[in-house]
């Protein structure tokens, strides 16, 4: 693949601007937009003004009508307030994707999770590889684009959008749906592997709530245990769970599956109820997670879990039994196309991968990609910091200066106007 010398000046500095990639990322970490509640958005969009002024990138905040992301249970507060960072330019545009939110920080941890902290060559924070620091390596992209004046062949829009992390309206829906993505996308949500993306499946968030009455444990005149009725639901989820996962589809799986096939999964993801030891409870709350193929209909997976529900609980004591989805990300179908192939060759340009070393494979973990898909974009490159190893949404979440380094120079590649990589040998499978 061909680049000129200033191109590759270009991408030699990103190294020796560590110093301001590890400034920005550090101010990423510690402003909190874990979500539930995601009530940080306003912060972070605040941030993020400021990074990307001195690229004279022109911003736009977009902010999701609370009526479309709002539950009854009330999780999330706060404004859903979407960035949208694009530098003025008349050539095609790219649409770079970053979910901004991250999983609430958990315990375990053996340094402050807001903070960035480096040890044994791991930099450690939340949301540092999912995926705040994809946005630390694109702003030190454009700042060496910047300094060597090179001409881009996209013109980059920079997208920091709310609520991936289990939300009912993530915020990329809402910009997909009015029509604000534009051009193609290279979405940030995936890993540092030569991966050929397949898809991935659909995720529901359904809570189910019981309603008995509450009384005195001691003399429970008139009492409706809700934990007790609602036995006859769990066992019964828990019987539906095993048929679910009898379900396999031809998506490519991993290859750490090791030829097994992705199947669709069930997860009974929590339970809440009671108080204290002397009170009936009167309400128990209990959340399932579903992850469903891509040929699995929407309406066929939410009809069979109410099913579930109406048939276990039909002679409950219950004075009440209600769901509600909190949280839905539709699945993804093949989005490869046309633009594929120059990211497969930056890839290689940052990370050192072989074009012999790329697989094609999806996955049942979920992406808020689908919602692009169903807004008429088909084509969506994937790329990212995420590892194996790298403990995303677990504690001390981590990533590597070499990682974001060279995830930046990729990004630099795919964007320059003189980075020429060379004509694919056939199209990549889908």
């Amino acid at each position: 693949m061909a680049t000129n010398a200033a191109l590759q000046q270009a991408l030699e500095s990103i190294e020796a601007d560590h110093d301001s990639l590890i400034d920005d990322l550090q101010r990423m970490i510690a402003v909190d937009t874990c979500f539930p509640p995601g009530a940080g958005y306003g912060d972070f969009a605040e941030l993020m003004e400021t990074l990307v002024a001195p690229l004279g990138l022109h911003t736009r905040r977009v902010t999701v009508p609370e009526a479309l992301w709002q539950t009854r249970s009330g999780e999330a507060h706060g404004e859903r307030i979407n960035l949208v960072a694009r530098q003025p330019g008349e050539q095609e545009i790219c649409s770079l994707y970053f979910h901004v939110d991250t999983v609430p920080p958990g315990d375990g941890w053996t340094s402050p999770p807001l903070q960035l902290t480096e040890t044994d060559g791991k930099l450690i924070g939340r949301g540092i590889a999912d995926m705040k620091g994809s946005v630390a390596a694109t702003l030190a992209a454009l700042r060496a684009a910047q300094r060597f004046k090179l001409p881009l062949r996209y013109c980059p829009s920079l997208l920091l959008c709310t609520d991936e992390e289990g939300g009912l309206y993530p915020g990329i829906r809402y910009l997909a749906e009015q029509r604000l993505v534009e051009g193609h996308i290279l979405s940030f949500n995936g890993g540092a592997a030569p991966r050929i993306w397949a898809g991935c499946f659909g995720s529901i968030d359904l809570k189910i709530i019981v309603t008995g009455r509450s009384s005195h444990s001691g003399e429970p005149v008139d009492a409706i245990n809700a934990i007790e009725q609602s036995l006859p639901l769990l066992n019964a989820l828990h019987a539906l769970k095993a048929q679910v996962q009898q379900r396999s589809w031809p998506m490519p799986a991993p290859p750490h599956y090791n030829g097994s096939p992705l199947i669709s999964r069930m997860t009974l993801a929590a339970a809440h109820g009671g108080s204290k030891g002397s009170t009936v409870p009167a309400q128990f709350e209990i959340l399932i997670n579903r992850r469903y193929a891509p040929q699995e209909p929407f309406e066929a997976v939410m009809g069979e879990l109410k099913e579930c529900i109406e048939t276990a609980m039909a002679d409950t004591q219950a004075l009440a039994v209600e769901h509600e989805v909190i949280g839905h990300l539709a699945p993804v179908a093949d989005p490869t196309g046309p633009h594929w192939p120059r990211w497969q060759a930056a890839l290689g340009v940052g990370f050192g991968f072989s074009a012999e070393q790329f697989q094609c494979y999806g996955s049942s973990s979920s992406s808020d990609m689908g919602w692009v898909q169903q807004a008429g974009i088909q084509e969506i490159l994937l790329g990212g910091l995420i590892r194996p190893e790298s403990r995303i949404h677990a504690a001390d979440e981590y990533t590597t200066r070499s990682d974001l380094v060279a995830l930046a120079q990729s990004i630099l590649a795919y964007l320059a106007a003189d980075f020429t990589p060379p004509a694919p040998a056939s199209a990549p499978p889908g």
